[in-house]
Order: C-alpha cells, then sequence, then structure tokens
C-alpha cells in the first residue's frame, strides 16, 4: 500500500468519515487529497443577497438590519423536508448510498462562482450604506467548509461588522472553537429532541447539544426546531426540549416553525397553525422570547 492508498479520516463531524484518496465525504464538500482531508467548496459561493436579518431567522439581534448571506453546498445531514436541498443535498439523488464518490460529476456539485474571503468582506463592508451589518453564513450547512468561514468572518470582524452562522450545530467542538472568536450570532437547527429523530436525519442529538450549550456562553444564540407532522410534534418532547434549553439560559430564543411540503417529504401536509401555537405555548412556560415561523 503505498502512502496515498491509505485512509484518512475527516474529523469536523460526527460521521468521522473514513476515505480513500480522491474520496468525497457524506457532506461532499470534503475530500482525501494525497492522505489529507481538504475543504473543497472553499471560496464556492452558490448563493449571495443581501436580507433581512430576521430571515435567518434572528429576532433579538440587531433587528431592522439587513446583512449579507452567502452560501456553499454540501450537508452532512439528510433532512428530506430540505428547503435548499439543490445546494445542501448535491449529489444525493444520484448516490442514495454510496456516499463515498471520488469526482466532482458524480458527487453533484451544483454551479458556483469562486470569491476570496477578502472579495466577500469587501463586498459586506461596500453594502454598509445599504444597511448591511455583516455577513451570515447560510443556506447549506457552513460547517463542512468550516475553514472558508474562519478565515471570511476574521476579515469581517476586522473592518467592524458581524458575523452569523445559520447552522445545523452538527460539527465536533475544536471546529467550533476554531470558528467561535469570530462569531458574533448563531440561529442553530435543534431539529427535535430524540436520539431516535435525530439518527433518521443522520445526526446525533447529543452533538447539537453540547455545540448550543458551548456556543451559547460566549455569542448571541437563537435556535429554530421545525415541527413536522408525526415526527417531533408532541407536546412532552417540546416541554423537555423547552426545559433543557431554559437549563442552558432562559433567554436563549426559540422559534417553532411551520413544515411545508419539501423535497422527499410531500406526503404529508403542512403543519397545522394552531398546534404551532400550542406548541409555542409549551415551550413558553420554560424560555422568555419563543416566536413561531411560516404560520
Amino acid at each position: 500500500m503505498t502512502e496515498y492508498e491509505k485512509r484518512a479520516v475527516c474529523p469536523v463531524c460526527p460521521h468521522h468519515c473514513s476515505l480513500k484518496e480522491g474520496q468525497y465525504g457524506r457532506c461532499r464538500a470534503r475530500k482525501n487529497e494525497k492522505g489529507t482531508i481538504i475543504c473543497v467548496n472553499y471560496g464556492r459561493i452558490t448563493a449571495l443577497a443581501l436580507d433581512p436579518v430576521e430571515k435567518k431567522p434572528l429576532r433579538h439581534f440587531f433587528p431592522g438590519s439587513m446583512i449579507l448571506s452567502a452560501g456553499s453546498y454540501g450537508c452532512n445531514l439528510s433532512c428530506p423536508f430540505c428547503q435548499n436541498y439543490q445546494i445542501s443535498m448535491a449529489g444525493s439523488e444520484e448516490k442514495e448510498t454510496a456516499h463515498y464518490v471520488t469526482d466532482e460529476a458524480a458527487a453533484g456539485v451544483p454551479d458556483f462562482r469562486e470569491i476570496t474571503p477578502e472579495e466577500l468582506a469587501e463586498l459586506a463592508e461596500d453594502l454598509r450604506g445599504r444597511g448591511n451589518i455583516g455577513v451570515a453564513f447560510t443556506y447549506n450547512e457552513p460547517l463542512v467548509g468550516y475553514e472558508f468561514v474562519r478565515d471570511t468572518a476574521r476579515l469581517v470582524q476586522e473592518r467592524g461588522m458581524k458575523n452569523v452562522l445559520v447552522t445545523n450545530g452538527t460539527a465536533e467542538l475544536p471546529v467550533l472553537e476554531e470558528i467561535l472568536p469570530y462569531i458574533d450570532a448563531m440561529n442553530i437547527d435543534l431539529k427535535g429532541y430524540t436520539r431516535d429523530y435525530y439518527r433518521k436525519l443522520g445526526g446525533d442529538l447529543d452533538t447539537v447539544k453540547a455545540f448550543i450549550k458551548r456556543a451559547a456562553k460566549v455569542c448571541h444564540v437563537e435556535l429554530t426546531t421545525l415541527i413536522v407532522p408525526g415526527e417531533n410534534d408532541s407536546m412532552e418532547e417540546m416541554e423537555q426540549q423547552a426545559g433543557w434549553i431554559a437549563g442552558v439560559d432562559p433567554d436563549i430564543v426559540l422559534h417553532v416553525t411551520r413544515f411545508f411540503p419539501r423535497y422527499r417529504m410531500t406526503d404529508r401536509k403542512a403543519t397545522d397553525v394552531e398546534l404551532i401555537y400550542r406548541l409555542r405555548d409549551a415551550a413558553g412556560k420554560y424560555l422568555k422570547h419563543v416566536y413561531t415561523g411560516n404560520c
């Protein structure tokens, strides 16, 4: 076996993909190149827009402001209801079970434009006159390409602007520590509050809880839970979840959001609006700030 035939293990998330030379990981944003795991989506932008900060969603972080939102491609979860599946789930249609492909065509890499951290930071600064406060890393899962987040956020911070991360929180703590010095606010998806549900989505509840606890110590954190009928819609689960969040910090904002049929989950109706309101009220027994979304 040659040096480059050895497997390399990706350390970014709990999947710890063990990759042969040239193979892409589950997220399709990282690969083994000559025995080293590299970030292949670095600087590859698939979506770029100036959004209201409330769309992230963030309700208690510079309300009324705009923020330059940038996304790449790839994700380390497999949510069947993904709203941005064209970029986050690139390649998954063709490679349902074989995550570890060896070329970009098989990985389903979408169209992108290349941009450097310096260019993105400069663009953010140029947009100050339109109310822009910084950069939000969003649309796909930003942490599968955390190196670009880190490098860009550092430059944005040097310009006196803000950095926002919109993430599923499915990353190991050493990755979080690399970016935390530069992140001002996060919206973290807390998909539900059972290990079984997280396994269905290809994730790990304990990893996300550890991520939330650490992030909440040093930056503004808001959480979003998408309520999927028949999956995570019980009052008991919401009360357990809200109780845990309150134990971290009762001031953490929770967004209880309505599901609409998307991607591979078009067999279910949208979540009942009244149920969303009841779940909001249940969470409100424990948390000071609970909002509804998509209602």
